[in-house]
């Protein structure tokens, strides 16, 4: 079913994906302590929220109860995300911390993997808060550092990947800071670790429509 909502989200069929996300919402019962059916879980109604840049309504998301920390973040990331591009920055310290937290218990118990992905999230958070202060050169440098870890760390099965990429939000920051060369290199290198992204095309196109622009002013 999670696999189900990315695709139908790449594809535009969000009308699709939140009937899964409702189908998920009504079932009895879920065992979100296991890893597997908490993780998809938790991350359907994201993926919905996110590929649609509702941060607004990410601010809303609560973490599921009983749930391995690993899974407990991903919630903690996306409300984190949606406050810092909400313009709500400056309530993000306690997800960074919470992010922070975990990061170190998975790392204590040997968890390597999502101890990575954990401080990746960390570090996206942050970036975008640095972005909304104004921030510009820490939040570029600190989201590069972000795409360049989880890009050194080979996918899980068991999952689409990433909820949103951090390469494909280094796209999306530079484009916000009005460098469009740069984003559409980040956005390419984006869609060449995860193919037909549809966020990643979209500022890809965005990116060529602007260098495009300013290549026709300067030649008036």
């Amino acid at each position: 079913m999670d696999y189900l909502v990315y695709a139908y989200l790449q594809s535009g069929r969000d009308a699709d994906a939140a009937q899964v996300v409702d189908e998920v919402k009504a079932m009895p019962k879920l065992n979100t302590g296991e890893f597997k059916t908490g993780y998809a879980a938790t991350a359907m109604p994201i993926r919905y929220l996110l590929e649609r840049d509702r941060w607004n309504e990410a601010v809303a998301i609560v973490p599921p109860q009983k749930a391995p920390p690993h899974v407990t973040a991903i919630a903690i990331w996306a409300r984190g995300i949606g406050l810092a591009r909400s313009g709500h920055a400056g309530e993000t310290a306690e997800s960074i911390t919470a992010l922070q937290a975990i990061q170190e218990q998975l790392q204590g118990a040997g968890n390597q993997y999502w101890a990575t992905q954990v401080d990746v999230m960390r570090r996206e958070v942050a970036a975008w808060t640095y972005q909304a202060q104004g921030k510009q050169e820490q939040a570029a440098a600190l989201l590069r550092e972000a795409a360049d870890k989880e890009d050194s760390v080979e996918k899980l099965p068991v999952t689409p990947g990433p909820i949103t990429p951090a390469r494909e939000q280094l796209g999306d920051l530079l484009l916000a800071q009005g460098h469009a060369e740069l984003a559409a290199k980040e956005y390419q290198a984006a869609l060449a670790n995860a193919p037909g992204r549809a966020r990643a095309l979209r500022g890809s196109a965005e990116c060529a429509k602007r260098i495009a622009s300013r290549t026709v002013a300067t030649q008036e």
